[in-house]
């Protein structure tokens, strides 16, 4: 009988665990689709995997200051977290033979991309879009984005372990961790962040309409790495880890705004301050977009909210609408790569023409479109007469 040491066992398993995390991000697209199948009941945005509520689609765009944003106070602790005994067998174990605590704590030591800190991130508990008694809304919290990925990755990699060809069915019973979640529309139940993606459209006066698309390079990010997304996209968080700057940044249309120069323009994600919060005001890029939005020259849409099937991170999809002057003056430095990704505008600097077959290339499966931006993408053509009026 051979006798393995326990630092030996350890080693195997951090191994096996990097090879899975490998296909995982090979196979994110095949896996995506498998996990839709898991949830046949569940209702998704169009014909898109992106799993959804009644109450998180309106019947029409509603504009972006319309959604309200509601605080609770504290944070509720979710019933589940990365922590989890269910979650046990995604953590593989250190050099001390014990397991990492969280799957965050794992990436971080075994397979860190060149974006991962433990920033803080608005946490969301509940939504209502189609503007019901209670009114439209997003229910928030404090979070960490650690806690939100140690179960977004988690139960993605659970996946690649069950399907290594990506292609095999499976049933919950073969998914502890991902059965413990339960609902995954249940957003209290988890420490669940959410991210803004926001389809960029470029309308021209000459009646044509385009829109750049993002490739996320898994060698660069934690999440959906190696399929296209809309562009720009990022979690909802305030700048700085301070209550001043929680309270601060507590809106869309400032997160979307650092999106945009950072996604786009290629800026740095540094809004340092020793002055207290950030000041937007006193930023000239953020002057002149909210000036443009003031004019008309720019209007920004909620679309509506889903929930990836295969992390079960939660997406609100939103449209901005550039006149094609204030598109070309204010990205007059569009990058071709940023620090997530690669900027995709085959068509030229305006990119694709926002045509029905541009859409269906992007929302059909043809293409490895991540699923919150194949729904917003639909959704923005579904609605084109009200947004490009």
């Amino acid at each position: 009988m051979t006798i393995q040491r326990a630092g030996t066992r350890g080693q195997d398993d951090r191994e096996q665990w990097r090879a899975t995390r490998r296909l995982l991000n090979q196979r994110r697209d095949q896996l995506a689709a498998a996990a839709e199948r898991l949830y046949p009941d569940v209702p998704r945005v169009g014909s898109t995997r992106l799993l959804c509520r009644p109450e998180w689609l309106p019947a029409r765009p509603i504009e972006l200051d319309q959604v309200q944003l509601r605080w609770t106070e504290p944070a509720p602790a979710p019933a589940i977290s990365g922590a989890s005994p269910a979650a046990a067998h995604l953590r593989p174990r250190a050099a001390d033979d014990q397991r990492y605590l969280t799957y965050a704590d794992a990436v971080a030591a075994l397979d860190p991309p060149a974006l991962f800190e433990n920033r803080p991130a608005y946490r969301l508990l509940a939504a209502s879009l189609t503007g019901t008694a209670d009114g439209t809304h997003l229910d928030l919290t404090r979070g960490r984005y650690f806690d939100s990925t140690s179960v977004a990755e988690a139960l993605a990699h659970e996946l690649a372990v069950a399907l290594p060809d990506g292609e095999a069915q499976i049933g919950m019973d073969g998914l502890p961790f991902r059965a413990a979640v339960g609902d995954p529309r249940d957003l209290s139940r988890r420490p669940a962040s959410v991210a803004i993606s926001t389809l960029t459209l470029r309308r021209s006066a000459f009646g044509g309409t385009s829109f750049v698309l993002h490739w996320r390079d898994p060698a660069k990010v934690t999440h959906a790495g190696g399929l296209y997304q809309v562009i720009p996209v990022g979690i909802f968080q305030p700048v700085a880890d301070s209550p001043d700057s929680e309270r601060s940044d507590l809106s869309l249309w400032r997160g979307m705004v650092r999106e945009f120069s950072e996604e786009l323009v290629g800026t740095p994600e540094d809004y340092a301050s020793d002055d207290g919060p950030f000041n937007y005001d006193l930023w000239d890029f953020y002057r002149r977009l909210t000036a443009a939005r003031d004019a008309g020259k720019l209007s920004v849409w909620c679309l509506g909210l889903g929930v990836d099937p295969l992390t079960l991170v939660a997406d609100i999809l939103t449209v901005a609408v550039f006149d094609s002057d204030l598109f070309d003056a204010t990205f007059t430095g569009l990058v071709a790569d940023n620090s997530e990704g690669r900027v995709v505008a085959s068509e030229g600097k305006t990119g694709f023409s926002f045509t029905q077959q541009a859409v269906s290339r992007f929302t059909s499966g043809a293409e490895p479109m991540q699923a919150a931006g194949a729904a917003v993408l639909q959704l923005a053509w579904n609605h084109r007469a009200l947004l490009l009026s």
